[in-house]
């Protein structure tokens, strides 16, 4: 019987790859990453300042219209900074009290519980942080560079290229070479100025608050520390006692901020968060807002991209004090006699909640309430907050002020200091060109409105 075989079939030859396909495939992916690539670079960018500020939207102008600037110092011997304030309220009232902001707020986060304070009596201020909102993010630096080698050959030629090509010649014909005249190994140091993002921590930011009572002679003040501002403000208290008549701790854990620091860090992540409002309103809303609330993020983003202001946020983050232990500092000397208030959001979650309690429960002598929104104030929490803070300072003994009764001056005295008088009027000078040169109180201070963007006129 005769096998039969069969023979195997034959596969269809595959078509041959068209490279074609491959390379308009392979250009349109690099394109569209160089795409993204400078669309997320040209969104880190910030224009300068005055170009910046006219691109704000209305009630970022007008909330800085309505503020008020002063000059005050990080270090004590370095360059003064502008910090910007907002206040609201009688001038002479005995309840004054001070808003501190956390970790990528600003006052603008406040301008509606300040307003609503003033409205009742309560003399309220809010600052921005130096790297925060409205005051300097940056300050001018100098640093020593060592030119050698072919750095030197360089400054040569700059120098030639300022001065002028003629002036080399002249070197040249009268002393046969260019008047350069370092020797081989000489190392020459060149002061290079540069701009460095502020960076505030615990000294800095007491220091601030320090100049910023005493300037404005509010003091002593009733202080409000909002989130991360309890961590950075905590050790100034201690040691400054007498500008504080109690405080107030705003959704404030010990070692952590509502907002996360660390999609600030991360490089191209931090300019998606930043530069597309959807993205950076996702963000807020999982840790800073109560489900359901509302907040105004778009501007809260433009003032924390505008003019390099995340690196500042970062560096602020950075500094915060790990060590910090809110029962300890419950318990120091004179901190454990100042009256206290916990607010705190119960529209977050319950474990945000909890964590509010053990803040209250290590300080024996502070007062636990709640709020209704999130870690955040929104515009319909500024009314609720405000009830709970001025109900609070309304309490308290009012502040002690120095005695103004004036001691009765002898009659020759008298005669004297009015003759004096009459000769300084007659020299024409008066009580106002005395009060002209009296901003600032301590500390060198100049204390005066916004005019870096030309809102106001100078006095």
């Amino acid at each position: 019987m005769a096998m039969i075989t069969e023979e195997p079939t034959s596969k269809p030859s595959s078509p041959p790859l068209n490279p074609f396909n491959f390379w308009f495939y392979f250009t349109l992916s690099v394109s569209l990453l160089t795409l993204f690539l400078v669309t997320v670079s040209n969104l880190s960018t910030t224009p300068d300042p005055k170009s910046w500020f006219l691109t704000l939207p209305t009630n970022l102008r007008h909330h800085y219209s309505n503020g008020r600037t002063l000059k005050a110092q990080l270090a004590p011997h370095g360059d003064s900074v502008q910090v910007f304030t907002l206040q609201d309220g009688p001038t002479d009232s005995s309840t004054q009290v001070l808003i501190v902001h956390g970790l990528g707020a600003s006052s603008y986060l406040f301008s509606k519980l300040v307003k609503t304070l003033g409205q009742n009596g309560v003399r309220a201020l809010a600052i921005d942080l130096p790297g925060s909102g409205f005051s300097d993010r940056s300050v001018t630096v100098t640093e020593s560079k060592a030119i050698t080698g072919f750095g030197r050959v360089l400054e040569m030629y700059n120098e030639i290229k300022e001065k002028g090509i003629f002036w080399g010649f002249d070197q040249l014909v009268e002393q046969g070479y260019v008047n350069y005249d370092y020797a081989e190994n000489e190392v020459r140091v060149s002061e290079v100025k540069s701009l460095r993002a502020v960076e505030v921590g615990p000294d800095e930011t007491g220091r601030v608050l320090g100049q910023v009572i005493e300037a404005l002679g509010v003091g002593p003040v009733d202080l409000v520390l909002h989130d991360s501002a309890f961590n950075l403000g905590a050790n100034w208290v201690s040691k400054n006692l007498g500008f504080v008549r109690s405080v107030t701790v705003l959704d404030g854990a010990a070692g952590e901020s509502a907002f996360p620091l660390w999609v600030l860090k991360v490089p191209v992540l931090r300019e998606v968060v930043s530069g597309f409002g959807f993205v950076f309103d996702k963000v807020v809303r999982s840790c800073c807002l109560k489900p359901g609330g509302v907040l105004d993020s778009e501007s809260h983003r433009v003032l924390l991209k505008g003019r390099d202001g995340i690196q500042s946020v970062v560096e602020m983050g950075n500094r915060l004090n790990s060590c910090f232990d809110v029962g300890e500092w419950g318990k120091l000397n004179g901190v454990k006699d100042l009256p206290m208030q916990v607010i705190w959001s119960s529209g977050s979650s319950d474990e945000w909640t909890r964590k509010g309690r053990q803040v209250a429960e290590v300080l024996p002598q502070a007062k636990f309430v709640t709020h209704s929104g999130g870690c955040w104030p929104q515009d319909a929490t500024a009314d609720e907050l405000a009830e709970h803070i001025r109900e609070f300072v309304s309490r308290l003994p009012k502040p002690i002020k120095a005695s103004t009764k004036e001691e009765p001056v002898p009659d020759h005295i008298r005669e004297m200091i009015d003759e004096a008088t009459a000769n300084v009027h007659h020299h024409g000078f008066s009580d106002h060109d005395h009060n002209d040169h009296g901003h600032g109180h301590g500390y060198g201070l100049e204390v005066g409105y916004p005019t870096d963007y030309g809102l106001r006129p100078e006095f």
